[in-house]
């Protein structure tokens, strides 16, 4: 089955036509990435198929969903529950713990500290930061800040991740770490990966690496 399905999505800023109908699909439980030189759309584009953006054209489904047929209300529902961010800088609230933000989507959701620890807790095992979940932003290494913003991207078991140059801020042995563990993920939690990145070694472990060139996608 199809996590998502794109066709025909074009993107203009003013004058300027950045995605020019690009056609991808990408199945359940694959780890996709996705290239480019910079500026070639590629947040744009990861951006738009994770609703953070409407499209100027095409239709994007997400397992079956028109999520261009979404009232706002509806699409940030839809976007709690179904996916998971990850972006170069972890964006962590620095008054809040470690803990505190990983727990953040799903007390957004509704759902009460009871409910949403344990799975945190199950999450800060998988990541190995089980130690510094009392600690605030400011007292942890880039890699376990970036782990604690991987684990709050999984908090809500979203069946979609999608990460924007998720190592860009880390050094090479984080950022090695880092990709092992989106396919430990992918493997345990049977979630489906869409990964923007400029690592070489990033992008060749993914199942399927797309380009975008000229505003279209290539395989």
């Amino acid at each position: 089955m199809k996590a998502i399905e794109a066709s025909g999505i074009i993107k203009n800023y003013g004058l300027l036509q950045v995605l020019k109908g690009v056609d991808l699909h990408v199945d359940e439980a694959e780890v996709v990435s996705i290239v480019g030189a910079s500026g070639a759309g590629k947040s744009t584009l990861l951006h738009i198929l994770g609703t953070l953006d409407p499209a100027d054209g095409g239709t994007i489904l997400v397992h079956g969903n028109d999520v261009g047929k979404m009232n706002t209300k509806r699409i940030s529902q839809f976007r709690n529950q179904e996916i998971g961010f990850v972006f170069q800088f972890h964006n962590l609230l620095p008054e809040l713990t470690c803990m505190e933000n990983i727990c953040l989507p799903g007390l957004i959701r509704g759902e009460d500290m009871k409910t949403v620890k344990p799975r945190a807790l199950e999450l800060a095992g998988v990541l190995g930061i089980e130690e510094r979940l009392d600690h605030q932003p400011n007292e942890l290494s880039g890699g376990e800040a970036q782990r604690t913003a991987v684990a709050r991207a999984l908090i809500n078991q979203p069946s979609i991740v999608f990460a924007d140059e998720p190592s860009g801020n880390l050094d090479s042995k984080n950022a090695t770490e880092l990709h092992s563990l989106f396919f430990q993920l992918r493997e345990k939690f049977k979630q489906t990966f869409v990964i923007v990145t400029h690592n070489s070694d990033l992008a060749n472990m993914a199942d399927r690496r797309l380009t975008i060139k000229d505003g279209l996608i290539y395989s």
